[in-house]
């Protein structure tokens, strides 16, 4: 099987969800979010209620809501992405359903969380939301969150199903993934801001980034640098993003995504809990980060 060697772009964001000041959605800042980071920030696509987006606190009806609101501000010039992802296969499948007829152009898949399936349940649930939808997958592959990885094996027979085109890389395991890189035609997007340009080095395509709501402009000519064969340029804005690339993840990357957000007058919102919102000492350190990567919050 062959694929489109990008499937989703260059550049994706796993954007925040917008909150109002009582915490319930806020559909109009979600729409004006998506619009920033797709004509500002340079995105070829967005992932909608990833982790990033709190999708553990958000209801379906909510995502669905969230969903069409997105496509509906920049899905004629970006790609939109579905998290979809449970620890409870049929219930991902009611997601990806839903997301199907909302008009998502495709689907972001965790490994199932906290029950810690076998390789045999990770391959099954994989095959099975792929068979129940027509969209294309993104595997996200992220043990230090799911608790499980997906064995190299695994990888390579999920490949096998038609609409399994991509994976969120977050194993920070580069060997693991040039093998499988070796082995299939999966597209391999980094899952992990500052290790994109080593995955680009062994065959990556893209990012789907935290920090790249505020770093998408120099990720995304580090990614086109190094297609081209500038790997001086690319190294070069790999370093200028770094300090941001890693400072974001000081704290949970939503909660510092939403405080440099809220920093710059784009809507974010609070973070819901067991989240907690950024003190003043976090905002600070991030905005120390930012200003070391050339970016003013």
């Amino acid at each position: 099987m062959t694929h489109d060697p990008r499937p989703f772009g260059r550049l994706l964001t796993a954007m925040v969800t917008p909150f109002t000041p009582d915490g319930s959605l806020d559909l109009e800042g979600a729409a004006r979010l998506a619009a920033h980071l797709v004509d500002e920030q340079r995105n070829d696509a967005l992932v909608i209620s990833g982790t990033t987006g709190e999708s553990p606190t958000t209801t379906d009806a909510e995502k669905e809501s969230l969903l069409r609101a997105v496509i509906e501000a920049v899905g004629d010039r970006a790609q939109v992405v579905a998290g979809v992802g449970t620890n409870n296969t049929a219930h991902t499948i009611e997601l990806a359903h839903a997301a199907e007829k909302a008009g998502a152009h495709g689907l972001l898949v965790v490994t199932p969380y906290y029950n810690k399936p076998p390789q045999a349940g990770v391959e099954r649930h994989f095959r099975a939301v792929a068979d129940a939808t027509g969209l294309p997958i993104m595997v996200y592959d992220i043990p230090h969150r799911a608790g499980t990885a997906i064995a190299t094996e695994t990888m390579c027979r999920i490949a096998e199903h038609e609409r399994v085109v991509a994976v969120k890389d977050a194993k920070g395991d580069l060997i693991a993934s040039s093998w499988v890189l070796s082995r299939t035609d999966l597209a391999y997007y980094s899952g992990d801001d500052a290790a994109t340009l080593p995955l680009l080095s062994i065959g990556g395509v893209g990012l789907v980034g935290t920090s790249s709501h505020f770093t998408g402009v120099p990720a995304k000519e580090m990614i086109e640098a190094y297609e081209t064969g500038d790997t001086i340029t690319a190294l070069a804005r790999h370093r200028q993003a770094l300090p941001l690339f890693t400072g974001i993840f000081r704290s949970p990357g939503t909660i510092l995504v939403k405080a440099g957000l809220s920093a710059k007058g784009l809507p974010a919102g609070p973070v819901r809990s067991p989240l907690v919102d950024a003190s003043d000492e976090e905002l600070k350190q991030l905005r120390q980060d930012a200003a070391a990567a050339g970016i003013v919050l």
